[in-house]
């Protein structure tokens, strides 16, 4: 079991650093074309992990250590749940993606320094996110009526989300992390290079790539407090959550330079993640009485998003209305 996790995590970082180390070496603004080539790659790698999963679990190379039950999973059920978890992990994430633009917006970020600060960010949140996991799961574990408190929280978040109003901005300055920053460093309005730190009369002064880094870091503690007890609802094995967890959000970087600009024109994926969180939450619900089949629970947020997208396509916002 330990040489899988150590194979994965040993991937992650092998890519993190191919691509901060070698294609993103020199800074560079991330244009449309190039940021679409990596977000087919990032998937592409997602879905050759997932065949992975299908036959290290048809074939138990996993063991039996790795979770409770595990050699009773079939290869295509595991496969499914780690797919189901993934997609559920991306589509939440694109509501992330508008707090980005936001957060890049207020503190004034150049594009041509705004892939390192995720890079960073998202460095960061794989730390973040597995503490969260590895967490929830031991408290899963334990304590079983939890699952009851994710489903109802999972269901207010859904009805949190459909009441909220578009027009509602984010303001960083009330970030308590923000503030904790700029008692604890001096800050420059100015940015030197890519560099979160600089020194200015030999005091070691913060820029605003830090900031905006705390920023992007504490709201995604908000996003994970989300998206994570969507997941368990999928499947406990905590390879399974990990993995489609980690793996949905390597991606996230090279999404947001491909989408930023386009989100705004899908009027309806609002409410497709609404109907995809409720549904999650009602699952979490019933699955004392009735556990929904992982297949049926990947079709019915397939068809969510893809309603959500396509009534977005054919009916867009009329300008000046």
């Amino acid at each position: 079991m330990l040489p899988f996790w150590l194979g994965f995590l040993a991937l992650v970082f092998g890519m993190l650093a191919l691509d901060l180390g070698v294609f993103n070496k020199k800074d560079h603004e991330i244009g449309v074309k190039e940021a679409l080539r990596w977000t087919v790659l990032w998937v592409a790698a997602s879905l050759l992990f997932d065949l992975f999963i299908y036959f290290a679990y048809n074939n138990h190379w996993l063991g039996i250590g790795l979770h409770e039950g595990a050699a009773s999973v079939s290869g295509l059920e595991a496969a499914t749940q780690y797919l189901t978890g993934y997609i559920i992990e991306k589509s939440l994430s694109l509501d992330n993606i508008f707090v980005m633009a936001a957060i890049f917006g207020y503190f004034r970020i150049p594009r041509i320094y705004q892939h390192r600060v995720l890079f960073w960010g998202i460095l960061g949140a794989l730390v973040l996110r597995g503490l969260f996991i590895f967490g929830g799961t031991a408290l899963l574990g334990k304590f079983e009526w939890l699952m009851y408190v994710f489903g109802v929280f999972l269901i207010f978040t859904a009805i949190k989300m459909q009441m909220s109003k578009e027009e509602e901005n984010l303001d960083p300055s009330k970030n308590m992390l923000l503030r904790f920053a700029k008692k604890l460093f001096p800050v420059t309005h100015d940015f030197y290079g890519h560099h979160f730190f600089t020194k200015i009369d030999s005091k070691r002064v913060a820029t605003p790539l830090l900031l905006c880094l705390i920023v992007i870091e504490s709201s995604d503690l908000l996003f994970a407090v989300d998206s994570i007890p969507a997941i368990f609802a999928v499947t406990l094995d905590p390879f399974l959550v990990f993995t489609s967890n980690i793996m949905a959000i390597l991606g996230l970087r090279s999404l947001y330079f491909a989408l930023a600009a386009m989100l705004g024109k899908f009027r309806f994926l609002k409410n497709a993640l609404v109907v995809v969180l409720a549904f999650v939450g009602i699952k979490m619900l019933i699955v004392k009485f009735y556990e929904i089949p992982s297949l049926l629970s990947l079709g019915i947020i397939l068809v969510s998003l893809t309603i959500g997208i396509l009534a977005s396509t054919f009916y867009p916002e009329k300008k000046g209305v």
